[in-house]
């Protein structure tokens, strides 16, 4: 293994040495991975976590830092080394920190001894630790025992290997169901917290509900009352087939002291989540997306008046991240022309309801997120195109300053890529963005190999994301240009914009492709004979479909998790709800959606005559592997040069480091034997 990994370096480094100075495989794997986890009440200081990896070893491991938020040196918040920490928030001041390590909650006063305050049976997730009048309350979740696991009366047939299902959702993204379920649940500490919690209690007991609402729940499926007495929750109370078609999440109210729960969401059969209470305990806020089926509908800011028992919606747009300031002031990121910027609702409150007016606060090319408020204090994370992510405060101009530079040493000495804003004319005569990322030390006089990039979502803007995988700075370093269009189906161009791919994939999208190649090949710095096309997801759903329409644009394809047969994968998908509303339903509906007839790019192999890479893990049930398989042998039997690299160890995305390395060497090896 030690001698197959070597290779993998060595041939990496040459890939890296043939082409332009930057960023390299093995330099992205050394970044410092920055995320924010809190910031203190008085807005004095914030926590934040830096993963690092071991290739080595095949792991990575996180540590969390205070800093005060006014600038200065971070300092670890434990000396000890026995696994990541995660979670961490301060609990009633700034020098008491709660924080997760090895399914565990611990405690630490600043410049004190660090002690448990959980220790129970098989570990907890998502745990906060909350001051009240009378001690703490902590909230975590916890797995339990599902009510009817069908293999229970097999549990002395220890040889046996079966799964065995009655209902949906029998796997989702990359795990199996099994025996066991996650609840919310709760407990109440005395001040001094002398005993470690190993007695709780379970809010949604004798239930098969999941909380957090798989898969991407976390901490921000619930909120606690400043004062301790409420618990403010997200929950999907389905099961089953309704589980997998329903994108329904409701807003749950538990009052610690009746404990009693009410439904609070009203009618809304969309998504609801990230409930938050205001500072003063008044109002609850979320944001909910008004069309049942869609996820990635645009949201309502919705304010609830605990005292009237009556919700508020206020302004719709493509939210994402927010916190309260005070009790009249949110500071909120969206999606805006392939950034996301933050912006400051103005709450007001009236005999009439809640209304809010929006005003830019932080803005330029840039995607900020999780965002923290403290007392007179506003951080978030901030990442663009040549950066990732950094920890980063502003001032009441919105002025960004950078709490964090793990990575500054290795980017100050780094050349950039230039990222220009070009923006065409659509065959059907919008105006579309296209992103151009061009190789560092670029020469306008040269031409260059151009890689057309597929987003994948499908809704989900081309921003100024950093990612880890699809990394425009990589690409371009290695001596690309990168064309990345704000084709049909992404937010933050209008709502019609965003609408426009649901149950269209292969139409006005693909044609958006087309045009951004076609208007991006006249620029006398790219060579059009050398263009490949890459993309994930809905993304190499794309990459399949031009290979099939492309007439001799591209001299060669990776597509990774592609969606390539549309009737199978509607027969092998889990989350219906969005197959449903993004194909138009299921293949046997009469009238058969286009989705089948006109955009399965199965139906277009007999034009596929360009060489072509399948990427695919072996544990995505979200796009199934058996879409990659068939795309494969489809390409063999056609007589095309193509090659299958199959992940077993891996879903949707590629997550361990040295499976990562291998995605990046093979990824290159292939575009630089088209291309170069």
């Amino acid at each position: 293994m030690k001698q197959i990994f070597a290779l993998l370096i060595s041939l990496s480094l040459g890939l890296t040495m043939n082409a332009q100075s930057g960023m390299t495989p093995e330099l992205l794997w050394k970044l410092g991975r920055v995320s924010l986890d809190d910031v203190s009440p008085d807005g004095k200081y914030a926590l934040y976590g830096i993963t690092t990896y071991d290739m080595g070893k095949n792991t990575g491991e996180r540590l969390v830092y205070r800093v005060p938020t006014k600038g200065g040196t971070p300092e670890r918040i434990s000396e000890k080394e026995d696994g990541s920490e995660s979670g961490a928030h301060f609990v009633g001041d700034s020098k008491t920190i709660a924080f997760m390590r090895k399914g565990q909650l611990r405690l630490k006063e600043w410049g004190g001894e660090e002690k448990p305050v959980t220790d129970i049976r098989d570990g907890i997730a998502n745990a906060h630790l909350q001051k009240t009048k009378n001690g703490h309350l902590l909230v975590f979740s916890k797995k339990v025992p599902r009510n009817n696991w069908l293999l229970r009366p097999y549990e002395s047939m220890k040889k046996a290997n079966v799964r065995i299902y009655d209902d949906l959702m029998y796997r989702h993204w990359d795990d199996w169901q099994g025996e066991m379920t996650e609840h919310l649940c709760i407990a109440d500490l005395p001040k001094d917290i002398i005993h470690p919690v190993v007695i709780y209690k379970d809010l949604m007991k004798g239930e098969d509900y999941a909380f957090p609402t798989p898969p991407f729940g976390g901490k921000g499926d619930y909120s606690i009352h400043p004062d301790g007495t409420h618990i403010a929750y997200v929950l999907k109370p389905e099961t089953g087939i309704d589980f997998a078609q329903s994108t329904n999440t409701r807003i749950f109210l538990y009052d610690l002291e009746t404990e009693s729960t009410t439904e609070i969401s009203g009618d809304n059969e969309g998504y609801d989540k990230y409930p938050k209470f205001s500072p003063d305990g008044k109002y609850l806020s979320w944001l909910s997306m008004p069309r049942a089926g869609f996820e990635s509908d645009e949201s309502h800011f919705v304010v609830y008046d605990l005292k009237e028992n009556k919700a508020h919606r206020t302004l719709a747009d493509f939210w994402h991240s927010y916190d309260w300031a005070d009790k009249k002031t949110v500071y909120i990121t969206k999606d805006e022309k392939a950034t996301i910027p933050v912006y400051k609702l103005n709450l007001s409150f009236g005999k009439t309801g809640v209304s809010a007016k929006a005003e830019a606060f932080a803005t330029g090319r840039y995607n900020y997120g999780n965002i923290k408020a403290g007392k007179g204090t506003v951080v978030a994370e901030r990442m663009d195109m040549n950066h990732p992510t950094e920890i980063f405060t502003f001032d009441k101009r919105g002025e960004a300053e950078a709490l964090s530079k793990v990575n500054t040493p290795i980017f100050d000495r780094m050349p950039t890529s230039e990222i220009r804003e070009e923006w065409v004319t659509t065959s059907d005569g919008e105006k579309m963005l296209v992103w151009v990322i061009l190789p560092p030390d670029f020469d306008e006089s040269k031409q260059y190999p151009a890689l057309l990039y597929c987003q994948g979502g499908p809704q989900s803007a081309v921003s100024q994301f950093y990612s880890f995988r699809w990394n425009f700075q990589l690409m371009a370093s290695q001596g690309y240009v990168v064309i990345a269009p704000n084709r049909r189906g992404l937010p933050g161009f209008g709502k019609a914009w965003n609408d426009d791919i649901s149950g269209n994939w292969g139409g006005q999208p693909i044609a958006d492709y087309l045009t951004a190649v076609d208007e991006m090949a006249k620029k006398p710095y790219i060579d059009e004979s050398r263009i490949g096309a890459v993309g994930a997801s809905y993304g190499g759903y794309s990459v399949y479909q031009l290979a099939g329409v492309h007439e001799g644009r591209f001299k060669t394809f990776i597509s990774h998790c592609g969606l390539f047969h549309m009737e199978s994968w509607y027969g092998t998908t889990e989350e219906l709800f969005f197959a449903n509303w993004d194909l138009g339903g299921p293949y046997w509906d009469k009238p058969t959606p286009k989705s089948y007839l006109d955009f399965s790019p199965h139906s277009k192999v007999d034009q596929w005559d360009t060489p072509i890479m399948v990427i695919h893990g072996e544990k995505d049930f979200r796009v199934p592997v058996e879409q990659g398989l068939q795309a494969f042998q489809a390409a063999k039997i056609r007589g095309i040069d193509s090659r299958l690299v199959l992940f077993p160890d891996e879903g949707h995305w590629i997550l361990q480091p040295q499976n990562a390395m291998v995605w990046q060497t093979e990824f290159f090896m292939w575009l630089n034997k088209y291309l170069k």
